[in-house]
């Protein structure tokens, strides 16, 4: 079942906004603007540093997505999830071409960064 109403998934999908990566450790939380892209209940990011960090200690994390025109919001996506670090350098390269696609950044930018796949468990979803 999807936890994604479908009006959000065309946003997620589409649109290039940023999102907030929220990860914890040791009771402490960490968020942080990543680029993503959404399908199907999955998120990929590819990062690096206390984010990767975080995740590979506590892999419960969440995304929280808003999109505004000129300072006033438009809608908004919160997502809870787990997520995995994938250690597989193919995974990796293919994800960051479509991220970077998605940003129009050029294909082979953050080639430092790791893939990291997020399976959503639960969604919120506004418009306003």
């Amino acid at each position: 079942m999807t936890t994604v109403p479908p009006e959000a998934e065309r946003l997620l999908e589409n649109e290039p906004v940023m999102a907030h990566f929220g990860t914890c450790v040791d009771g402490r939380p960490h968020v942080a603007p990543v680029w993503f892209r959404y399908e199907d209940d999955t998120v990929e990011v590819v990062t690096t540093g206390r984010k990767l960090e975080n995740v590979r200690e506590n892999p419960k994390v969440s995304l929280s997505i808003q999109n505004d025109d000129d300072g006033r919001t438009r809608w908004t996506v919160t997502l809870l999830g787990t997520a995995t670090v994938v250690e597989d350098e193919a995974e990796t390269d293919a994800a960051r071409r479509r991220i970077n696609e998605k940003y129009g950044a050029p294909s082979d930018a953050y080639e430092e960064n790791r893939l990291v796949r997020i399976d959503v468990g639960t969604a919120s979803y506004r418009t306003y």
